[in-house]
């Protein structure tokens, strides 16, 4: 008589785990987007579990000199930190991801860390797919961009960027898909800025000085701890051709007509000594806000036009600019960023993409809608 057992039937739950595709985060950045973006993670890992059958499993979260490595992190994954962790190494990331036989990687880069972009190659050699909100290799020479490129479609992977411009915002995606469509986008022009918006919105409507606002921004968290970072322009200025770039627009960053808007003896001085004589930004944009007239409003505009069906036809700048307020530019609230898409097809109309500019959790509301997508993607 045969008396093994029979296998008793898998559960439903059992089926559906077994369905699961599991998509393994390496993340690297705990600051504001990370730690938030980490928080968003596991507040929707069941329900995208049970809707999608993705299954999102954080093995590895980095900052610059610490690592965690482990099965997976809960909604006390701060306490985690609270432990001994291993010092942080590249090599060591990858070859837990080995030993563990960890498929359906992607690594997650929420630094400004122009090191980690370097190790990019590396990553995707080793079986990672990319997702960004770091823009520097985007903005690297045309060499690096077209190189990591040719790099991704050799070994199969893809590398999303949707927070580089515009935060949260559906912008890349749309003018990807006009771009490819063989739409023939004529201009791109906006306030690309979430922190530059709130700016010039309060200075242009409100009896304030320029300085109060600065500080006010940076109160809010809307600007960079040195906020000449934001004013200075670059930062717009690298958003503007990385759109450039996705026209296969053979730009530089040096292509970028750029006004600084930090006055020449106060770019160097160190952050302490900047913010103790701010107040000297004061006096140049009173005359500024003077000299408007009564139904017009400043913003910092940044502006690709041209002939934009030649490579090297885009005419790329960013500037602070006098618009009429009842323009769609002139009505910008708050700390929002405005795209306006030219177009062929719709003419003089152009498409517009306009919401929260500036923030760790809109950006990383867009880093976990690149998530998303990938999961979708990977097979």
């Amino acid at each position: 008589m045969n008396t093994a057992i029979a296998e008793q039937p898998k559960t439903l739950i059992q089926l559906r785990a077994l369905k699961q595709k599991r998509i393994n985060i390496a993340l690297f950045g705990r600051g504001n987007v990370g730690s938030v973006l980490i928080d968003q993670i596991l507040s929707r890992r069941t329900e995208i579990q049970q809707r999608r059958d993705i299954d999102l499993h954080i093995f590895c979260v980095a900052n610059s000199s610490k690592v965690y490595l482990g099965n997976g992190l809960n909604d006390s994954w701060r306490e985690s930190f609270d432990q001994p962790l291993e010092t942080y190494s590249l090599q060591r990331i990858i070859q837990y991801a080995r030993e563990q036989n960890l498929q359906n990687l992607i690594a997650i880069d929420n630094t400004a860390s122009s090191e980690l972009v370097s190790f990019y190659p590396q990553l995707v050699k080793q079986g990672f797919h990319l997702i960004s909100s770091n823009k520097i290799a985007n903005t690297k020479g045309l060499t690096d961009y077209r190189a990591l490129r040719r790099l991704l479609a050799e070994h199969k992977k893809e590398y999303l960027y949707e927070t580089n411009v515009g935060a949260g915002l559906p912008l890349i995606d749309t003018i990807k898909l006009l771009h490819l469509s063989g739409e023939n986008i004529t201009r791109i022009r906006g306030v690309f800025s979430g922190s530059l918006s709130y700016i010039f919105n309060t200075f242009s409507e409100q009896d304030i000085s320029f300085s109060e606002v600065v500080l006010r921004a940076m109160e809010k968290g809307f600007t960079e701890p040195d906020p000449r970072e934001d004013l200075n322009g670059y930062d717009v200025a690298r958003k503007l051709l990385i759109l450039a770039r996705e026209l296969d627009l053979d730009n530089e960053l040096d292509d970028v007509a750029v006004q600084n808007l930090i006055p020449k003896d106060l770019r160097n001085v160190c952050q302490s000594d900047f913010l103790a004589l701010i107040k000297e930004l004061d006096v140049p944009f009173q005359i500024k806000k003077k000299n408007l007239s009564k139904n017009s409003v400043l913003r910092y505009v940044a502006d690709l036009k041209g002939d934009l069906m030649k490579e090297d036809g885009g005419l790329l700048s960013v500037r602070l600019e006098t618009v009429p307020k009842n323009s769609v530019l002139g009505q910008l609230k708050g700390s929002d960023s405005l795209f306006e898409i030219y177009t062929d097809s719709y003419g003089a109309n152009p498409i517009v993409i306009q919401g929260a500019g500036a923030g760790a959790a809109v950006t990383a509301r867009g880093v976990f809608g690149d998530i998303l997508r990938l999961s979708d993607k990977i097979n």
